[in-house]
Parts: C-alpha cells; sequence; structure tokens
C-alpha cells in the first residue's frame, strides 16, 4: 500500500466525513483512504521531481508529469506517466489501465530503443526508473489484495495492519499504516519482511489543498536495510481538467499528448 500513499503522489483526495467522526471497521476506514490517495476530482495531474539518493549521497535525479483518469469512482483507471528530464530518460513513457478484478495492464515505452515493453504483474514490486518506489506504486493496490485489521486510534491517526492475501506475489509479510482521520491520506508506512524486520518506509512530510482536494506536496521512500532513500515533490497539481481517453491509448507512449502535459495557467 505504498501505492496508497504515493504516487499518493500522483493525485490524491479526501473522502467527505465529519473529522469529529471515528471509525472502528478497518474495511471502511482503507476504503476512505484508497478514495483520498487515489481519487481525488474526476481526473487530474502533477509534475513530480524524484531525488533518487543511495548510503553515499550519491544522487540522481527524475522529472517527470502524471495524467490521471477515473473511469469509475473506486473503480477503474487510467495513468500516463511521461519523464522529461533528465536527458538519459527523456520521453521515457509509462502507461497503466488500473483494473479491480484483474491485474492491471502496464507499459513502458523505451525512447532509446523506440521500444514498448510490456510490465508482467511478477516485476509489479520492481524498482520503477530506479528509484526506491515500484511500478505498483504509480496506481496503488487494490484494498482487496490485502487483509486489514485496526490496531489502534489516536487522537491524529488511525492505526491498521495490513497482510498481503497472496504472500507469494509480493515482497513483504506485513506493513503498518498510518492514517490521517481528519484528510484520510496515509501519512507512514513500514513494510516488515519475512522474518519480522522493518525494510521499508514511506512518510509524508508536507499536504497542500487544491481545488478542494487535501494533497501530498512533500513524500519520501526509505530502504531502512540499504540506507537509500527516494524524495518527492508534487507540483502543479490540477484535478478535473477533462482528460479524454485518447490521452491514455498506446499511441500517447510513442506521441506523448504534449496539450496535457503542459502546466495549467496559475
Amino acid at each position: 500500500m505504498l501505492g496508497q500513499l504515493l504516487f499518493a503522489s500522483l493525485a490524491l483526495g479526501i473522502a467527505a466525513i465529519s473529522a469529529a467522526e471515528t471509525l472502528s471497521d478497518a474495511d471502511d476506514i482503507i476504503a476512505r483512504a484508497d478514495l483520498a490517495a487515489y481519487y481525488a476530482g474526476g481526473d487530474g495531474r502533477s509534475e513530480v521531481r524524484m531525488i533518487i539518493s543511495d548510503a553515499q549521497g550519491r544522487e540522481q535525479r527524475r522529472q517527470f508529469t502524471v495524467l490521471r483518469r477515473d473511469i469509475e469512482d473506486a473503480g477503474d483507471q487510467q495513468f500516463l506517466v511521461v519523464f522529461s528530464q533528465p536527458s538519459d530518460v527523456r520521453n521515457t513513457v509509462f502507461l497503466v489501465d488500473k483494473h479491480m478484478d484483474r491485474d492491471d495492464d502496464r507499459w513502458l515505452y523505451l525512447p532509446g530503443l523506440d521500444l514498448v515493453k510490456r510490465v508482467s504483474a511478477g516485476d509489479k514490486r520492481t524498482s520503477f526508473v530506479g528509484a526506491h518506489y515500484f511500478y505498483e506504486d504509480v496506481s496503488g493496490r487494490r484494498p482487496s489484495d490485502d487483509s486489514h485489521e485496526l490496531i489502534e486510534t489516536t487522537d491524529e491517526y488511525y492505526v491498521l495492519r495490513h497482510v498481503p492475501v497472496d504472500l507469494q506475489s509480493v515482497e513483504f509479510a506485513s506493513y503498518i499504516t498510518w492514517i490521517d482521520r481528519e484528510t484520510f491520506l496515509p501519512m507512514k508506512i513500514d513494510y516488515t519482511n519475512a522474518a519480522g524486520n522493518l525494510y521499508r518506509r514511506v512518510e509524508v512530510f508536507d499536504v497542500g489543498n487544491f481545488d478542494g482536494h487535501p494533497t501530498v506536496t512533500s513524500s519520501r521512500v526509505s530502504d531502512i536495510l540499504t540506507g537509500g532513500k527516494t524524495d518527492m515533490q508534487f507540483r502543479f497539481i490540477k484535478y478535473d481538467i477533462g482528460l479524454p481517453d485518447s490521452v491514455f491509448s498506446e499511441r500517447s507512449l510513442r506521441t506523448p499528448p504534449r496539450d496535457w502535459l503542459e502546466r495549467p495557467a496559475e
């Protein structure tokens, strides 16, 4: 459920609920968090700056734009990710058709090879363009992929423990999520491996409000075992921009929709 947080990041929102209300059903909380993290508005745009650091402090930088369209609220979605910097990844494009009833369809276009590569379901938990961020994180995990247990309610957070339904399909054994009680945005996620050790952490540092939707603007994914991390900043965020179906076609892999990738007017 890094997905439930990040590229939370890739267009995030809020479920309508009174801040004074206290929930006790874990599945209800997760459903609201999924809406908050991935379904703000009917569609959306965000520009992402990514800084990938290793334990020695060496950095790589990436910049890309994410376009998102909902086919159905809390249901199927489409994502298009187009890289602009640095030059060695410029015009690399990632396309996702997210499905609720089967594995997502994912394609990656590599301009240097003029090659469209199908990203298999088995690769969804592998590094995305060298970051501590996975292919699956772009569109997020389906809530039904895990079982959910509410283990604590504090003044600020719902704290939940999650266990994957299919342990063979992922590299983690369980994870803990801290979900903000007011916005329902996941603010921290700790992943534990089969040995019972914390090995991966996702943190949100800043949240802004865009078109009425609380939205993550700064986050980090950390590899606890190696000391590496990936920081992300989200800018030029806009919702309900009227993205057409054609933006999310395979044609956009080789010919990205430049008009929709431009920064919105302030």
